[in-house]
């Protein structure tokens, strides 16, 4: 079952990241997978959404439960679709530097052929997608003020990662 961690210092404020990572609508926008994102419901605390992505030959829709608890934490859990399960968490704490970003996903396919396709590319396909994200950052707020050196980039490793 492929899991990953990774950890990063991003030069944002934890509002400006968690508000990003929370704009789940925008995702086709700028993630590479995200073919297209139907909001069902959505408070200030929690949305459920219908994502559909593909990667290669595989297409799938599936519905997730979005938990938000602003600007700290975002939790994605399963509703419906391909997974035998889905968690994914993302925490965004103040930092000397903006914001450390840690990030968590673990899911499985119910299909092992999904499973074997996806467990090749995983490792790579969670990092375009943080890539993604940071891209999305400074798109939207600007180049990074916050840190020791202002426009630096991303300081950050990965904590620990591993595919199928």
């Amino acid at each position: 079952m492929p899991t990953h961690s990774e950890r990063r210092v991003l030069n944002y404020t934890p509002e400006q990241i968690f508000d990003l990572v929370a704009d789940v609508g925008s995702y086709p926008k700028f993630l590479p997978w995200c073919a297209n994102v139907r909001v069902v419901s959505s408070t200030s605390s929690e949305l459920l959404a219908d994502l559909s992505v593909g990667f290669g030959p595989f297409r799938e829709t599936f519905r997730s439960r979005v938990t938000l608890d602003r600007p700290k934490t975002i939790r994605v859990t399963y509703e419906k679709g391909p997974f035998k399960y889905l968690n994914n968490v993302w925490t965004f704490t103040p930092d000397a530097n903006g914001c450390l970003v840690d990030f968590f996903v673990d899911f499985e396919f119910r299909s092992r052929l999904l499973q074997a396709a996806i467990g090749v590319v995983f490792n790579e396909a969670v990092r375009l997608m943080v890539s993604a994200f940071i891209r999305r950052a400074r798109e939207i707020y600007g180049p990074p003020v916050l840190g020791a050196k202002a426009g630096a980039s991303v300081a950050g490793r990965t904590v620990s990662g591993s595919g199928a």
